[in-house]
C-alpha cells in the first residue's frame, strides 16, 4: 500500500464528508496499518488525533501498526495506556499486539493481571501470546505454566511453547514437546513449528534426530521453502554431516544469500575451505550480492584453510565490490586468519590500524596465535592490552600458562596460576557430550558422574597404553600445573573428550562413525590422542569444538594440523 493512495482516499474522504464515517474510517487506518513506515506511522498518529472517539478497533490498529513497525514497541504501548484512560475497553485483539510489544521492550509482567482481571486469560489467542511474552522474556516456567493451564491448544500453542524452549536453551525440553505434539490431536505441525525443532536439534549436534526430523518434514509434505532447508543445511553441518547439507542444497528449488551463506560456512567449519570458496564464487555468478554474514563465512573459511592472499582479497571486495562497511567481525576473522598462519607481526599491526576499537575478542584471537606459534615476547604485549578490557576471562590466563609450559618456564607459568587465584579466576571445565542409541552421554574433564565411570577409565587406561606402541605420546606441556610427569599424563588422561570417545569404543561395537560435542577447544594433546585411535580401531571420529569440526580417519585429521 503506497502512501499517496492513503492519502488521495483521507482527501477524499474530507471533500465528502465521511472523514468520521465508521466504515470509512475504519478503511482508512487499515491502509495506513499495511504501510507500517515512519513517515506513515507519523501520519497514522497525527490522523488519529482528530477522530473524535477512538473505538476499541482503532486502538487495535494503530497500535497493531506500530508492532509491526518493530522500531515503535514505546508508540504501541503509550496508545493503550490512552486507551485506558478513555475508558475504551481491550478485547481479546488487544492484548497479542500489546504483548509483543512488551516483549520487544522486555517489560509489562503486570499486563497480565489487566489480562487477568478483564477476564481473557481463557482465549485462546491472548493466551498464545502470553506464551510468546514470557518465552521472549526468559521466563520459561511461566511460559510454560499457562501452556499447561490451557484447556485446548492450538498449533500456535504447541510452536510457541516450542520455540521458548529452544529460544532460551531447553533443546531436549523443546524436543520432548515435539514428540508430545505428535500425539496431539488436530493439531499438524507447520514450517514455524519445524524451524524451531532443527535449531534445537542443531545445537545439541544430534544427528540421529535430525535425520528423524528431517524424515517426518518429508512423511508429513512440507514444502522445502528456503527458510526451511537453509535450516536443515545448517543443522547437518553442525551435526558433523556437511555432505547431507549439500545434498538438501542440491534438492531445493529456490535459495538465497541466507541458503548458500550456510553452505559455504558449513564447508568451512568443515575445513573444506576451498570448496567453501567455490560455492562463494558460485552465489555470485547466480546474480546474488554477498552480505555481512557471506563475507564471514567465507573469511572463516579462508582463516581454517590457511589461505591468506584469498582471504585479503575477499576482504578488501567489501568496499571496492559490494559496498560493504567491514564490521568489527570481519576485522576479527582477517586477525584469526593472519594469527593461524603465523603472520603475528602483520597481525598486530593490523590491530593497531584498526579504524574500529578492537574489543576483547580481537585480542584473545591474536593472544591465541601467540601462544600457537610460541611467540611469548607478544604473547605478553597482547595479554597487558587484554587485562584492561577483561582481566577476569580465564581462557586468557590459561593460554598464557600453556605457552611458558610449552616453553619449560615453569616460574612465570606458576606466577600466572597464582594471579588467576588472587582475583578468582577459575579454569572452565571441558565437557563433551556423544550420543550412544538415542541417549546422549555428557563426560565432564576428571569427573567420576557418569554410571560407568570406573568402567569407561579402566578401557581407556588400556588405549592410552596401547596407542603408545603406535608411536602416541603424550603432549604434557600444557597441563596447568608444574607437577611430575606422570601425575600430567593422568590429567590429560581423563579430558571429556578422551572420555567421551572411550566410552563410545565401549558400547558401540561395530564400524559407525563416533561424533562427539565439545564445549571448549580441543587441546593439542586430545587432537593427538585421536589420531591414533581413528587409526588403531579403524573408526572415524568427528570432534565438533569450539571453533570448528575435526574428522578423524586412518591417523590423520581433515584440519590437517592447522586450528
Amino acid at each position: 500500500m503506497s502512501m499517496n493512495r492513503v492519502y488521495k482516499f483521507h482527501a477524499w474522504l474530507i471533500k465528502t464528508g465521511q472523514q468520521n464515517h465508521p466504515p470509512a474510517l475504519r478503511r482508512l487506518l487499515l491502509w495506513c496499518a499495511a504501510t507500517p513506515s515512519p513517515k506513515c506511522l507519523s501520519y497514522f498518529r497525527a490522523l488519529f488525533a482528530y477522530i473524535p472517539s477512538p473505538d476499541t478497533f482503532a486502538y487495535n490498529t494503530i497500535i497493531r501498526a506500530h508492532v509491526a513497525a518493530h522500531s515503535s514497541p514505546s508508540h504501541a504501548i503509550s496508545f493503550f495506556t490512552q486507551m485506558r484512560q478513555q475508558g475504551v475497553p481491550p478485547d481479546n485483539f488487544t492484548f497479542p499486539f500489546l504483548l509483543k510489544a512488551c516483549a520487544r521492550l522486555q517489560l509489562g509482567q503486570d499486563v497480565h493481571t489487566h489480562i487477568l482481571k478483564l477476564g481473557f486469560l481463557s482465549d485462546v489467542y491472548v493466551q498464545n501470546a502470553l506464551i510468546s511474552f514470557y518465552g521472549s522474556c526468559g521466563s520459561v516456567e511461566l511460559a510454560l505454566n499457562v501452556f499447561h493451564a490451557m484447556h485446548e491448544k492450538d498449533l500456535v500453542s504447541w510452536s510457541s511453547m516450542i520455540s521458548s524452549f529452544t529460544n532460551n536453551g531447553f533443546f531436549n525440553e523443546a524436543l520432548a514437546l515435539f514428540r508430545q505434539m505428535q500425539h496431539a490431536k488436530n493439531v499438524m505441525p507447520d514450517e514455524v513449528t519445524m524451524l524451531s525443532v532443527i535449531s534445537a536439534v542443531s545445537s545439541l549436534g544430534a544427528l540421529e534426530l535430525g535425520q528423524r526430523v528431517h524424515y517426518y518434514i518429508k512423511k508429513s509434505g512440507l514444502e522445502l521453502t528456503v527458510s526451511l532447508g537453509t535450516a536443515l543445511i545448517d543443522m547437518y553441518s553442525r551435526c558433523g554431516m556437511v555432505d547431507k547439507s549439500i545434498e538438501v542444497f542440491d534438492e531445493m528449488p529456490l535459495k538465497n544469500v541466507q541458503t548458500w551463506t550456510a553452505l559455504s560456512t558449513g564447508l568451512a567449519v568443515h575445513g573444506r575451505s576451498r570448496e567453501a570458496l567455490r560455492v562463494f564464487y558460485e552465489m555470485k555468478k547466480a546474480g546474488l550480492q554477498p552480505d555481512h554474514m557471506s563475507i564471514t563465512g567465507i573469511l572463516v573459511a579462508c582463516s581454517h584453510g590457511g589461505l591468506v592472499q584469498d582471504g585479503w582479497r575477499v576482504f578488501k571486495s567489501m568496499k571496492d565490490e559490494y559496498g560493504l562497511e567491514p564490521m568489527l567481525k570481519h576485522y576479527g576473522c582477517m586477525v584469526d586468519l593472519l594469527g593461524r598462519a603465523g603472520l603475528l607481526c602483520e597481525a598486530y599491526e593490523f590491530v593497531e590500524k584498526m579504524p574500529i576499537r578492537p574489543n576483547s575478542v580481537i585480542w584473545r584471537t591474536l593472544l591465541g596465535a601467540c601462544v600457537n606459534h610460541n611467540h611469548l615476547v607478544l604473547a605478553k604485549k597482547v595479554k597487558k592490552r587484554l587485562n584492561k578490557l577483561d582481566s577476569y576471562h580465564d581462557g586468557d590466563y590459561v593460554l598464557l600458562a600453556n605457552a611458558y609450559g610449552g616453553a619449560g618456564r615453569w616460574v612465570e607459568k606458576a606466577n600466572v596460576r597464582n594471579s588467576m587465584r588472587a582475583i578468582g579466576v577459575n579454569k572452565k571445565a571441558g565437557s563433551s557430550s556423544i550420543s550412544v542409541d538415542h541417549i546422549t552421554h555428557e563426560f565432564i574433564s576428571g569427573d567420576n558422574s557418569h554410571p560407568q565411570s570406573q568402567s569407561i577409565r579402566d578401557f581407556l587406561d588400556r588405549i592410552l597404553e596401547s596407542i603408545k606402541d603406535t608411536g602416541y605420546t603424550p603432549l604434557t606441556s600444557n597441563v596447568l600445573h608444574d607437577i611430575e610427569e606422570e601425575e600430567k599424563e593422568h590429567t590429560l588422561g581423563y579430558h571429556s573428550e578422551k572420555l567421551a570417545v572411550a566410552f563410545a569404543l565401549m558400547s558401540v561395537k561395530d564400524t559407525r562413525t563416533i561424533r562427539v560435542m565439545k564445549n571448549i577447544r580441543i587441546c593439542n594433546d586430545c587432537h593427538s590422542f585421536m589420531k591414533h585411535v581413528s587409526a588403531k580401531f579403524g573408526r572415524e571420529i568427528i570432534v565438533r569444538d569450539r571453533n570448528r569440526f575435526h574428522h578423524f580417519t586412518n591417523g590423520s585429521c581433515s584440519c590437517q594440523d592447522y586450528w
